[in-house]
């Protein structure tokens, strides 16, 4: 027994590995290296002809929650150390950037040697995240540093997005599952792939796009288009025969002709032919994509419990969001399982995460991090200076989140003392922490260190069950999907009075 149970853990182990290899072999097809800004590599000649390569921090992160959420998830770290790992200058690319007339020779040459060297730290994915707190740290010379912005930002940010977006319909279906259905509305085969991963990070139970199945093995599910009962002579034949060649996943698309008075009887009479001829129902039903969806459902759940299906499935799809469905719950239409596709894969009412990526230190001679701001007009957009980390502060007695709070890397706390957080910018909203009530998780994890990856990515389903987990610590007022309660976002009283200090020092200079 002993045996067969290491025996087991060992396949599940190569089975892990081999579908990874596969995955990473698919996705590095396409080199990314010069996914960037041309001023990205205008800046790193300037920093090489200047013999500037200081160490500095940059730090990306986001300034608003998008589709006015209360939180937001963090995705795309894998993608991220992907292109990490795989940031090399090949003779096509230098041979390019030298057409473009703008690079010298001995900078050609040393983009020919390029290996990044630096550390990342990153909040794992699928992890709750805030406006403000660093998703990515990046800690490198500046000419690394700033090559890598472009791609961070792509990847963090539309991944992050689609997971977001995905979270709130998922909250809005109340437990039902939600299907990933939105490759042909994607903007193009990345966003397509990369969205589908990020929407069952999200809380997705399955995604219709096989490619996306493939690389990350995440389940794959769908049933048949409108062309499969139009190819037929009759949709009662159509259904029939999508019954003899798929009995365990019957879901029978109602609605080509009239639903209620041919879509849902053809189908009754498939499953009771199943029946009479000794098939098992183990998964069937019926899915419908137009029409007033609550009142079919209604009428359709009537017509299949009276004939003797209580357990047939009812899904639905049609340009599905949070707020459709939140209202077809309202009004007790009989669907458990649904489809989502456009307004999901392209978060059609906020299309833009919003990350930004900001310098943020300067390692001086002495090896001190001198930090550095950014002023602005409005004071949301005055950075947090510093070499920094985040910690998740929790409530004891709930296990429920009760603030983030934003500190220099090097700063501890004592959990059994009291804990004084405020508001950075409207600093009288204060809250005192009593000793031995919370508990503190650092959220920014190594990733990189000199150069070498430390951190092995879950699989995607592991990084969705850790999301769900996630989303279980926020408060019931923070997952509203209008108006939801704000987790605060605190500095420590060390970091605030380092940006105070700064910011007064340059009002002082202007």
């Amino acid at each position: 027994m002993l045996f067969s149970r290491k025996y087991a853990i060992v396949l599940l182990l190569t089975r892990q590995w081999q579908e990874k290899e596969r995955a990473e072999n698919i996705m590095s097809t396409m080199k990314l290296t010069l996914l960037t800004d041309l001023y990205e590599l205008t800046m790193m000649q300037g920093y090489f002809k200047n013999h500037t390569n200081e160490t500095v921090v940059f730090d990306a992160f986001y300034r608003k929650n998008p589709s006015g959420n209360g939180f937001a998830i963090a995705a795309g770290l894998d993608q991220v150390i992907d292109y990490i790992k795989n940031l090399t200058f090949d003779s096509n690319d230098i041979a390019y950037l030298k057409s473009l007339g703008l690079f010298e020779e001995d900078f050609l040459n040393y983009l020919s040697n390029f290996r990044f060297s630096g550390d990342i730290y990153a909040i794992p994915e699928g992890t709750v995240v805030f406006p403000r707190e660093p998703l990515v740290k990046v800690v490198a010379p500046i000419m690394e540093a700033q090559l890598i912005e472009t791609a961070i930002l792509t990847i963090v940010n539309h991944q992050s997005l689609i997971a977001t977006k995905t979270a709130r319909v998922v909250h809005a279906a109340k437990g039902d599952g939600i299907m990933e259905f939105g490759l042909r509305r994607a903007q193009g085969p990345d966003a397509g792939i990369y969205g589908a991963r990020a929407a069952m990070i999200g809380g997705c139970i399955g995604t219709s796009n096989v490619l996306a199945g493939q690389l990350f093995d995440v389940p794959v599910k769908g049933t048949h288009a409108h062309s499969w009962i139009m190819s037929f002579p009759d949709e009662y034949t159509a259904f029939k025969k999508y019954s003899e060649l798929y009995p365990n996943a019957c879901i029978l698309l109602a609605d080509t002709y009239d639903t209620l008075k041919s879509g849902v009887p053809n189908a009754i009479r498939v499953f009771t032919e199943m029946r009479e001829a000794g098939i098992p129902l183990t998964f069937y039903g019926i899915r419908l994509d137009s029409g007033d969806l609550a009142y079919m459902s209604k009428k359709a759940r009537k017509m299949l419990d009276e004939a003797g299906f209580p357990d047939a499935v009812i899904s639905a799809s049609s340009d599905l969001d949070e707020y459709l469905i939140t209202s077809l719950k309202g009004q007790n239409a009989a669907i458990t399982s649904w489809g989502v596709g456009t307004n999901m894969i392209t978060s059609s009412d906020c299309p833009a995460f919003g990350g930004v990526y900001k310098l943020a230190a300067v390692l001086d001679e002495d090896g001190e991090f001198i930090p550095k701001i950014k002023l602005s007009e409005n004071s949301e957009k005055i950075t947090n200076p510093g070499n920094k980390t985040v910690f998740r502060i929790y409530d004891n007695e709930t296990g429920k989140i009760r603030a983030d709070l934003i500190a220099l890397a090097d700063e501890t706390f004592d959990v059994s003392q009291d804990l004084l957080i405020f508001d950075s910018i409207e600093t009288w909203k204060k809250t005192k922490l009593k000793g031995g009530t919370y508990h503190m998780r650092e959220l920014l994890i190594p990733i990189f260190q000199k150069g070498v990856c430390v951190y092995a990515s879950p699989s995607v389903m592991d990084i969705r069950d850790y999301c769900i987990k996630e989303q279980n610590t926020l408060w019931d007022e923070t997952r509203r999907l209008t108006n939801p309660h704000e987790v605060y976002v605190d500095l420590s009283d060390k970091l605030f009075r380092i940006k105070a200090g700064l910011l007064d020092q340059m009002n002082q200079e202007n």
